[in-house]
């Protein structure tokens, strides 16, 4: 089980984290995740990822305002920068993040 306090620590300590809420149910969030999370990983190697189960963490979930699945919340410098829910491709979330990433690492 992951807690609030963790995560805002995260967020609020690392340069660049990405929270992926998904559940075992969602079949969009099965296919969406691997291909999202390499793309992450290869583009943007100082994302933090914390993947969160909603059907475990329902209070995690409320917590940031989630109310559907799959979401991406992304921060940077502590700050949330961006919120994808639902209808969403790699290349949408990738794009959104590519020029504030790389301004914020160089």
């Amino acid at each position: 089980m992951q807690k609030v306090e963790e995560i805002e620590t995260l967020i609020t300590t690392k340069p660049a984290v990405m929270l992926y809420f998904s559940a075992p149910t969602c079949n969009v969030c099965h296919a969406l995740k691997p291909k999202l999370l390499e793309a992450i990983d290869e583009n943007f190697p100082a994302v933090e990822i914390v993947s969160i189960d909603t059907s475990v963490e329902q209070k995690l979930a409320a917590y940031f305002n989630v109310f559907a699945i799959p979401t991406v919340l992304v921060y940077l410098d502590g700050k949330e920068f961006l919120r994808k829910s639902r209808h969403m491709s790699v290349g949408d979330v990738t794009e959104s993040i590519r020029r504030p990433y790389n301004m914020m690492m160089s």
